[in-house]
C-alpha cells in the first residue's frame, strides 16, 4: 500500500491502513484490509481510504471519551485479546511490552471485554490490520509470513496500526512501520523516535482535540 511519508496532522491525515479498535470483530466480517509488504502489490483505493478515515474518526471519538472519563489518567488503556491467536501469544505479549515501554500516553493490556482482538491463520496476502469502515476490526497474523519475517516485528508493526500509524514501506529497518520493506533480514521490532512521538501526540493531543470538535 502507498501512504503519505509523514502524518503532519493526526486528525486530518487519511490513513491508508486499517486501524482496529472494536468489540467482537472477527475476520469474516471485514471488507477493508491492510496487507503487509512482501506479499502483494496492493495499492489501495479511494473507497478504502474513505472507509479507513471514517474508522479512524470513530477510533478518535471512542478513545477521546475514554480519556475524558478519566481525565487524570496518565495513559489511555486499550484492552486486547490474544485468545484467537494462541500460537502468537508470546509475540503479542512482547509487542505490547515494546509499545508500553516506548510510549506514555497509551497502554496496551490483555483482558476481558477487549477493544480489539488478534486472530491467526493462513492467508497468501500476509498479516494485516482490518476494518469494515464502521468501527469493526482486528489484527490477523499469517503463519507463513511470521515464519519468513521476524514474528515480533510483524506483530508490533500491525499493532502500530491500532495505535494510529500508517505504513512506510520505503523506510529503513530501524523504522517499525517500514514493515516487510527492508526484507526478511530485518529483525528490529521497536518503533523509532519519530514513531514513538507520533503515537504519543495522537493519544494525548489529537484525541483531546477530537473530543472537543467532533
Amino acid at each position: 500500500m502507498r501512504h503519505s511519508r509523514i502524518l503532519t496532522s493526526v486528525l486530518t491525515a487519511a490513513l491508508g491502513a486499517g486501524l482496529t479498535l472494536s468489540l467482537g470483530a472477527s475476520p469474516a466480517g471485514a471488507t477493508t484490509q491492510h496487507r503487509e509488504a512482501g506479499y502483494t502489490a496492493y495499492a489501495g483505493s479511494a473507497e478504502e481510504a474513505k472507509a479507513n478515515q471514517a474508522f479512524f474518526d470513530a477510533v478518535v471519538k471512542s478513545v477521546a471519551k475514554k480519556r475524558a472519563a478519566v481525565p487524570g489518567a496518565t495513559a489511555v488503556t486499550v484492552v486486547y485479546s490474544s485468545a484467537n491467536a494462541p500460537s502468537f501469544r508470546t509475540q503479542i505479549s512482547r509487542s505490547a511490552q515494546i509499545w508500553n515501554s516506548s510510549v506514555v500516553n497509551v497502554r496496551l493490556v490483555e483482558g476481558s471485554n477487549p477493544d480489539f482482538a488478534y486472530y491467526e491463520g493462513n492467508d497468501s496476502r500476509g498479516s494485516y490490520a482490518s476494518t469494515d469502515g464502521h468501527g469493526n476490526g482486528y489484527i490477523f497474523l499469517d503463519y507463513r509470513q511470521n515464519q519468513q519475517y521476524n514474528s515480533t516485528r510483524v506483530t508490533a508493526h500491525e499493532t502500530g496500526h491500532v495505535l494510529g500509524l500508517p505504513d512506510h514501506y520505503s523506510g529503513p529497518c530501524s523504522e517499525l512501520m517500514s514493515g516487510g520493506g527492508p526484507g526478511t533480514s530485518c529483525q528490529n521490532a521497536y518503533p523509532n523516535s519519530q514513531e514513538r512521538s507520533r503515537v504519543d501526540q495522537l493519544w494525548r493531543y489529537g484525541l483531546a482535540s477530537a473530543f472537543k470538535t467532533h
